[in-house]
């Protein structure tokens, strides 16, 4: 099993709502869900409304909120901007 992270950046139109490291990250795009692990090849996605769930390097996982934006992901940095975002 392997120690790489993901380096998560969650943004609101009007705030930061999350950062740090994470394992994996579930999200759902315009062509469906798709799911982040390190190393990952760089990409462009839209958002569709619905969760994303972000599991962090102990185990535990976080769901948030999100609609009306995009995802980057690229050497490990994925940015998820969001016109609404928010832990739930």
């Amino acid at each position: 099993m392997s120690d790489k992270t993901l380096r998560v950046e969650l943004v609101a139109a009007d705030q930061a709502v999350w950062s740090g490291d994470a394992k994996m990250v579930i999200a759902k795009t315009v062509e469906g869900e798709i799911g982040l692990l390190p190393g990952h090849e760089p990409m462009l996605a839209i958002l569709a409304a619905g969760e994303v769930r972000i599991t962090l390097p102990t185990g535990e996982k976080l769901v948030a909120s999100a609609e009306d934006g995009f995802l980057s992901i690229e050497h490990d940095v994925l940015t998820i901007f969001a016109r609404h975002a928010a832990l739930v």
